[in-house]
């Protein structure tokens, strides 16, 4: 065990900054370096935290990129998979977040940008039945309106998560737990590249982390739901 200055469990849950952690965590919410003191008692608590969680059929893991989460092993915290339009916006984002020109301007990027790379990586009609799935004829008179609210919903969902920050109306700001979205090309050489191939071909996966959820949430509309309804 690393050297943390918690002497014990107790002493752990008991410092001011457990309850809000703890609160967020199970919400879902992905705490990192940007998080400040948040993040700072985690990496000194996490030997105590770690047993801890897991009584809870969950893992509290802590990725070299900064960033901690919970990953749900069981049913016991509610939960709701993240829609497949979500997961698009998330993945697109981390390939922004891999671009050299990203980290050169602080990990900020503007919206339209990011809904330039949705339409140039899929196309209009690809883009608008994976944001919605439910809508059986594609109509070119409302397809951009209907990319942009979607986009826009599903940002608001990746905030609440700690992936993104809104700065304002044009701006976002890239946290690192966006790297979950290209967990399944971890390990390859060209990261960036072998994302931007999963996003064109529509493979929305998470790898490890198809078990990305928003515990607490009640309702169902998750990927599979979706595809149910599209297929249908």
């Amino acid at each position: 065990m690393s050297a943390s200055s918690f002497r014990s469990l107790e002493e752990a849950i008991s410092d001011e900054h457990f309850p809000e952690v703890d609160l967020v965590l199970r919400r879902g919410r992905h705490i990192g370096r940007d998080d400040g003191t948040a993040y700072d008692y985690l990496v000194d608590a996490l030997d105590h935290l770690e047993p801890f969680y897991r009584r809870f059929g969950c893992e509290l893991i802590q990725r070299a990129d900064g960033y901690f989460y919970l990953l749900p092993s069981g049913d016991r915290l509610g939960r709701r998979q993240l829609s497949a339009g979500e997961m698009l916006v998330g993945q697109t984002l981390a390939l922004m977040y891999l671009d050299p020109a990203t980290v050169q301007h602080g990990g900020m990027v503007q919206r339209e940008t990011l809904l330039q790379r949705l339409s140039g990586l899929l196309g209009t009609e690809a883009l608008v039945r994976i944001l919605n799935p439910r809508r059986r004829k594609f109509d070119e008179r409302i397809a951009a309106e209907t990319v942009r609210t979607k986009v826009t919903e599903a940002l608001r969902r990746l905030t609440d998560l700690g992936f993104i920050d809104s700065v304002d109306d044009a701006m976002l700001r890239l946290r690192p737990a966006l790297m979950r979205f290209a967990e399944p090309v971890r390990d390859l050489s060209d990261r960036q590249a072998a994302l931007e191939r999963l996003v064109q071909s529509g493979e929305i996966s998470l790898g490890d982390t198809d078990e990305l959820r928003e515990h607490g949430a009640s309702d169902g509309d998750g990927v599979e739901d979706d595809e149910e309804e599209a297929s249908g």
